[in-house]
């Protein structure tokens, strides 16, 4: 009956429609998004005041400390860069060799990838070592948004929300024209990403204050759920 539920349809107040793969259900990109939420407040409120998940915000900075010739934040924001370039191109290699035919298969490589580093993540001391901490969460976070691309047909981003927001706001705004149910039905899926994430940050805003670096570690357990939902993503596959 879950596998029915998961794989054939998702059913909301808009009716019913099908999805192929349990990685592109609302569900799963519902998941992440919670993620990706909490990992950017962690980071804000345990790491440093910084924002892990994206890389706009590093390369502007860059550039600016490059022009002032601070050194050592250029070390910082170069180090950040460098690893969610390196998750980007791990992904990519992953899905390469382990893709075709399998696509629940290299996502449970990345996943677990992201639930190790994650783990690893809690032991590193709050202070001097934060960049070697919020460096491997950009990584984790590149890792995500390479390996879940696309939910209920449409491309999204797990961890940087410019893009969904502009999309959820076009779909509204095409149905509010066109009348289209199927724009709808998008941009609805694409709010209720956004809400996720914004949930994931004020979870992650509660849970960090307490716990502080070892705050982390909770995240794990919504990517394990993942990790689970996709061995039903295998199982139709065989």
């Amino acid at each position: 009956m879950l596998l029915s539920f998961y794989m054939v349809e998702e059913r909301t107040m808009l009716g019913t429609w099908k999805i192929r793969k349990i990685s592109e259900s609302i569900v799963t990109a519902m998941l992440l998004a919670f993620a990706g939420g909490y990992l950017d407040i962690y980071t804000y409120v345990a790491r440093g005041k910084v924002f892990a998940n994206t890389q706009t915000g590093n390369l502007v900075l860059l550039g600016a400390n490059l022009a002032e010739g601070n050194t050592k934040k250029i070390v910082y924001y170069v180090m950040s860069i460098f690893f969610f370039c390196a998750g980007v191109a791990l992904a990519k290699v992953v899905e390469c060799k382990y893709g075709e035919g399998h696509d629940f298969l290299w996502r449970h490589i990345t996943l677990g990838i992201e639930i190790a580093a994650l783990a690893a993540v809690m032991f590193i001391p709050n202070g001097k070592n934060n960049i070697l901490a919020n460096s491997i969460i950009s990584f984790v976070c590149a890792l995500q948004i390479q390996s879940f691309r696309t939910v209920n047909g449409n491309s999204y981003s797990t961890a940087m929300f410019t893009g969904n927001l502009k999309n959820a706001a076009e779909k509204l705004s095409e149905y509010a024209i066109h009348k289209e149910k199927k724009s709808l039905k998008n941009g609805i899926v694409y709010s209720l990403v956004i809400g996720m994430f914004i949930l994931g940050a004020g979870v992650g805003d509660l849970v960090t204050r307490r716990y502080r670096e070892r705050a982390v570690g909770f995240i794990d357990i919504v990517l394990l759920a993942v990790f689970i939902l996709l061995f039903f993503e295998k199982k139709q596959k065989e």
